[in-house]
């Protein structure tokens, strides 16, 4: 007993002083492992931005992997956290894709998130600011820049067919005529006499445009059309008939400058042209109606031409006009160079373009030339400060196609040639004239292609600065922005002299000179709060508009020397041996109804003078946890233009994501909207009229002796308002089957009100315009998407709307 207990007590003695130098051992390792991982710990700084854009991305989660340390980012995107030097930080945001990156020792991390297509939480560009997708009341439709450019167009809203449901846009294909672009239907006559404008508005980074023939597809980055009264009222009086609202590009935050090149190469053919009656087909039609006018027309040009071998009823002549006016194929291209890049407290791009397109029309100078160059630049001066500004200069030429030339192809009679070598008094080309055959006119199109010339140099001056200043961080600022376009048009209209084998015309020059300065100045405020479940966003500003456009015209005859294709340097008024001073004016567009090229180009600015806005805006956002929305705008509009100086025009709007109630369980609905809207707003967009019985000067001449006389002119314009469109929109925004599938419904009834219109007085048979006239437009419209990510590298889209 007592030997094995010694044997124990020895064997315990030596276990217990192992055991304790084990312990010690095991401290110092803790120690100098603790030593060392704090020696191997770092902070860690960097910014966070958009993949998209560049901008920076406040409130994103930044969390070291497999521990509950992290932090957000401020609202500049910059952050900042200790960390392991082998660790790994995870970034997360809302709408922007999950990315996980190994610190590997570094002291910086910057961080460029994309998006996340399966989320709806992206930011959409609005009037004066930018709201939630989710929180939207009103009908928008926006689209990515990359969307746009899929589709190789002369001008993005080309590009635009199809895309988007409840905007109609038609394109003549013309080179360098922009298409006609109608949101949701006509809301106000339009035309040469009422000079109305049923097109929307185009605000490209906060300036006003009729059209947006200057811009180079590859430079927008958002385009949203701005569908609703409850969207569009928050610019007024210019917005009745929608807004196209566009962001160009921009660099991007501490990113290593890149030079991008884009562009494309194509051959456009004619497609779908209109199959006309042959010679044969035409003479059955004439016999078969009895019209001995047109058996007597056949007769002459069988008697002129001969008789067909084939049908010796027929004549010898079958013209396809589509053929022998057309071209084949015309080509189009178009180039661009893009410098972007930025440090950490500016960004920059820099961008050129190149764009040309030549037309169908044979013999006859049809074709549109463009160059562009763009500079957007932002600087943030410090943490509550950011100035920036963009300047866009555009250079055009555009040899107009005689629309006269479709006109007579469409009209023409297939029995008449193209070419009448029997025409020996036509000059200098002897073309067939309709008018030999008996016919009123002579309908041969090449009358058009080969006697005329016009041409059209435009050249566009854009520019942007804007200043934003935080007063209270994260809650309250101010931004004032200042935007300013100055075009110039300058036109040249060549007509030869000819002779036709009937009558002579002679040569004849028309120049016109217009020139187009507009400037807007906004300054608004916008508060931004969350307080426990309610989000409440509210702006209120204030903006100044002018536009004022003036135009120097004159015209001559009988050029000399005679003009010649090949002597361009004589296309002069100096060398018109007539020049009749009714044709010469220099006027400001209103004042004189000989405009011509001023109704195609600054159609919106035909106006007495210079016009001023002065406009005051407001709007609220509320939003109760996700789940009750509110949207309401207000906009007082002063101008000259009317009679009536101000109108106010206000909208309201609701919204209930049934989605987001806790008793929602639906597994294949991830998103379910409900949003209804209803709004007032003005349209200036017409020719303002405020008269009253006149009298109108006239000349006779008696015995030989010019006499002036007066008479009353008892018919009268009057139009001292605005027109006014009211509209209800009801809509329903969903997602599907873990957001892969979106919708979009909306079924809205749009009245104009006031609407200016022309009418005949049965006694004078003149016209007048009176403010009598209601258009209602009505309609339901559909979207379908699907998206899908196969891989982080693959994704694709599939999707269709009806309206």
């Amino acid at each position: 007993m007592n030997e094995n207990f010694t044997l124990s007590s020895a064997h315990y003695q030596w276990g217990t002083r192992k055991l304790f130098a084990l312990a010690v051992l095991c401290l110092s390792m803790i120690f100098g492992l603790s030593l060392i991982s704090y020696a191997q710990q770092v902070t860690v700084t960097g910014r966070v931005t958009s993949a998209i854009d560049g901008e920076p991305l406040p409130g994103v989660n930044i969390q070291v992997k497999g521990t509950s340390l992290g932090t957000v980012t401020d609202i500049n995107g910059n952050y900042s956290i200790a960390a392991d030097a082998e660790a790994v930080l995870i970034f997360s945001f809302i709408g922007f894709t999950r990315e996980e990156v190994a610190i590997n020792s570094r002291s910086v991390i910057d961080m460029a998130l994309a998006e996340d297509i399966t989320t709806i939480d992206e930011v959409v560009v609005i009037g004066y600011g930018t709201q939630q997708e989710k929180d939207l009341t009103s009908a928008i439709t926006t689209l990515k820049g990359d969307e746009i450019t899929k589709t190789p167009a002369p001008q993005a809203m080309q590009a635009l067919q199809g895309k988007v449901a409840g905007v109609q846009i038609v394109s003549r294909g013309e080179p360098g005529e922009g298409p006609t672009v109608r949101v949701r239907g006509i809301g106000t006559f339009e035309g040469i006499t009422t000079q109305g404008d049923a097109g929307p508005l185009f605000v490209v980074d906060g300036m006003f445009f009729d059209d947006i023939d200057f811009l180079n597809p590859s430079d927008i980055a958002t385009l949203s059309v701005l569908k609703d009264a409850s969207a569009s009222a928050i610019y007024g009086v210019r917005a009745a008939n929608g807004v196209v609202l566009i962001e160009t590009k921009s660099g991007s935050y501490n990113q290593e400058p890149e030079i991008v090149y884009d562009g494309y190469y194509g051959v456009q053919v004619p497609q779908n042209v209109i199959q006309m009656a042959n010679a044969e087909q035409f003479v059955r039609y004439v016999n078969e109606t009895g019209s001995s006018a047109d058996m007597e027309f056949i007769d002459a040009a069988m008697q002129r031409y001969g008789r067909s071998r084939v049908n010796p009823n027929v004549p010898n002549v079958n013209t396809d006009w589509y053929d022998e006016i057309m071209e084949p194929a015309a080509a189009i291209q178009n180039h661009s160079l893009t410098f972007n890049g930025g440090s950490d407290k500016t960004r920059f791009s820099i961008g050129a373009n190149y764009f040309n397109q030549q037309g169908l029309l044979k013999d006859h100078r049809n074709e549109y030339e463009r160059l562009n160059f763009r500079i957007k630049i932002d600087t943030d001066v410090n943490e509550r400060l950011t100035v920036g500004g963009n300047f866009n200069a555009s250079l055009a030429r555009r040899f107009q196609g005689d629309n006269a030339a479709w006109f007579r192809a469409y009209f023409a009679v297939p029995t008449l040639p193209a070419f009448d070598e029997t025409n020996v008094d036509a000059s200098p080309f002897q073309l067939g004239n309709a008018q030999l055959l008996g016919y009123r006119n002579n309908q041969n199109p090449f009358f058009s292609l080969l006697y005329n010339d016009d041409r059209r140099d435009i050249g566009k001056l854009l520019g942007n600065f804007y200043l934003e200043v935080d007063l209270i961080p994260d809650k309250l600022s101010f931004r004032t922005a200042y935007n300013y376009n100055v075009e110039a048009i300058n036109r040249r209209d060549v007509n030869f002299a000819f002779n036709d084998g009937n009558s002579f015309d002679p040569s004849s020059i028309r120049r016109e000179n217009v020139t187009g300065f507009d400037q807007v100045w906004d300054n608004f405020l916008t508060y931004e709060d969350n307080f426990g479940p309610h989000n409440l966003t509210i702006v209120a500003g204030q903006s100044y508009r002018s536009e004022y456009a003036e135009m120097l015209f004159a015209e001559g005859q009988e050029i000399s020397p005679e003009l010649d294709r090949d002597a361009e340097e004589f296309w002069y008024l100096s060398n018109a041996l007539n020049i009749n001073p009714i044709t010469v004016g220099d006027v400001t567009p209103g004042f004189n109804a000989d405009g011509g090229v001023i109704n195609d180009i600054l159609g919106r600015r035909t106006i007495n003078g210079r016009l001023f806005f002065q406009s005051f805006f407001g709007r609220v956002a509320y939003n109760y946890d996700d789940r009750y929305l509110f949207y309401s705008t207000i906009r007082a509009d002063g101008n000259n233009k009317f009679q009536e100086t101000w109108g106010t025009f206000a909208t309201v709007g609701a919204g209930w994501v049934l989605s987001e109630e806790s008793f929602f369980d639906v597994d294949f609905i991830n998103f379910l909207k409900f949003r209804g809207s209803w709004g007032q707003m003005g349209n200036d967009a017409i020719r303002p009229a405020v008269g009253a019985a006149t009298l109108d000067e006239l000349d006779a001449a008696i015995n030989d002796v010019l006499v002036t006389g007066r008479r009353v002119q008892p018919t009268f314009d009057f139009i001292g308002q605005w027109e006014t469109t009211e509209e209800i929109n009801l809509g329903i925004t969903a997602r599907f089957l873990e957001n892969r599938l979106s919708m979009e419904a909306d079924y809205f009834v749009r009245d104009s009100k006031d609407v200016a219109v022309n009418f005949v007085l049965p006694l004078f048979r003149d016209q007048e315009r009176r403010s009598v006239g209601e258009i209602r437009n009505t309609g339901f419209e559909l979207a379908l998407n699907w998206s899908d990510q196969i891989s982080n590298d693959l994704t694709y889209t599939i999707g269709g709307n009806m309206a």
